[in-house]
């Protein structure tokens, strides 16, 4: 399922590519690729942020691995059994049971923002990996464009489930979306997202799956 969720050698956005090409020249030790999704590949939680972290996933070559904005998200899943270990680094032997992080573009971005056609260029390895989500699955999306990324690849509506913090949504094939604030250093810092904040998203998210799998 892997070369439909992720291909190493994409080159469809020139001005990604360029960047990438940039940055591997300042850190020739860095992943500088496409980031492929990391876990389960039998998920039935799936996680969605926007796009690698310069010197975290783009680094590492794994998904919120390696610098800040991991940090609360790996707690997260560790706390509600979704990982072996509360915190991730690189190198480390970290696994993800019955979960798996991906990025709606696969790309680092220059100044981690993605403009709208590399946000499209990349849908296609999304809404495969969507479709691989059993039925009862849950989609956790990481910020609004994420949200907004999950929706489009569902072809639905933004204006009829619009973006909202630990709001959820039903998916087609008895799915579900929940959608959070972005675990970014700005917003744990400023405080618009807190632990307490993103716990429980994580049990409204674990709920979800408690219910797909008992039925």
């Amino acid at each position: 399922m892997m070369n439909k969720w992720y291909d190493p050698l994409c080159r469809r956005c020139p001005r990604l590519v360029h960047y990438l090409e940039l940055v591997r020249a300042d850190n020739p030790q860095y992943f500088c690729q496409p980031v492929p999704p990391f876990g389960d590949a039998e998920a039935t939680l799936l996680v969605v942020g926007l796009a690698p972290g310069k010197h975290g996933a783009n680094a590492s070559g794994r998904p919120f691995t390696g610098d800040h904005a991991g940090r609360l998200l790996y707690q997260m899943l560790y706390e509600f059994g979704y990982s072996s270990a509360p915190s991730s680094n690189p190198g480390d032997n970290l696994v993800l049971s019955g979960c798996r992080i991906t990025n709606a573009v696969k790309c680092l971005p220059p100044e981690n923002k993605p403009i709208a056609r590399e946000i499209n260029a990349c849908r296609d390895y999304l809404v495969n990996e969507l479709r691989a989500i059993p039925v009862g699955g849950v989609v956790l999306a990481l910020g609004r464009l994420a949200h907004d990324s999950v929706i489009r690849a569902e072809s639905e509506k933004i204006k009829d489930k619009p973006f909202r913090h630990a709001e959820t949504y039903e998916l087609a094939g008895n799915r579900h979306l929940v959608s959070s604030y972005h675990c970014s250093r700005y917003n744990t810092q400023t405080r618009r997202l807190t632990e307490a904040m993103f716990r429980e998203v994580f049990r409204i998210v674990r709920q979800l799956v408690d219910q797909a799998n008992a039925a």
